[in-house]
């Protein structure tokens, strides 16, 4: 073989088999790229970011979007952080941006009126015991794939790396993340309904 090392190099073997993509900004990767993996749920889509407000703003009418795959017996979850919790309050001050965490937390929950109940749909606030390792680690798994974000020091998400897994086996990165964001779901606490 002609440049065996070469070829080497660029061929994705053990873990770096999950890794479809990586993005140095979550804002870097595009907005299609999500509309296509939410698109091709079958299963189970679980948005375990910390406000994921974002999702209203980047994806064309998500509420009918959620509406449609609900419909079509998709399992679609939402794991936010308490709007009124401590990690919350300290975030915007690390932040100390004008549209702040718990008003971004309180756009989703709006968004999630306007869809109304339905089968399939959950939404819960992370357990106050948790809400340090939600804030710094968004997850968001479409069945077999996720989009992951590591939140950096002072940066808001959009301006976080993301990676774009792939599940390639039971202890991957994507099995991991998944692990992760299921077992903050596991202790989570259910948002009560507005009155």
């Amino acid at each position: 073989m002609l440049w065996p090392k070469a070829v080497k190099d660029r061929i994705k073997t053990g873990g770096d088999r999950e890794i479809i993509r990586s993005y140095p900004y979550r804002s870097s990767c595009p907005s299609t790229v999500w509309a296509e993996l939410i698109e091709k749920s079958k299963t189970d889509i679980l948005f375990a970011g910390y406000t994921n407000y974002f999702l209203w703003i980047d994806q064309p009418a998500f509420v009918s979007t959620l509406r449609q795959k609900l419909d079509s017996g998709c399992r679609v979850r939402f794991l936010l952080g308490d709007p009124d919790g401590e990690i919350t309050r300290h975030r915007e001050q690390i932040e100390d941006v004008a549209l702040t965490v718990s008003t971004r937390i309180r756009i989703t929950l709006e968004h999630l009126g306007k869809l109304g109940a339905h089968e399939g749909l959950e939404a819960r606030f992370s357990a106050v015991s948790d809400a340090t390792n939600h804030v710094s680690l968004s997850v968001f798994r479409f069945d077999d794939q996720a989009l992951v974000t590591p939140h950096l020091a002072r940066l808001v998400g959009h301006d976080s790396p993301l990676l774009h897994l792939r599940k390639y086996g039971d202890s991957g990165m994507f099995a991991r993340f998944a692990d992760h964001a299921e077992e903050l779901w596991s202790r989570s606490v259910a948002v009560a309904p507005e009155a």
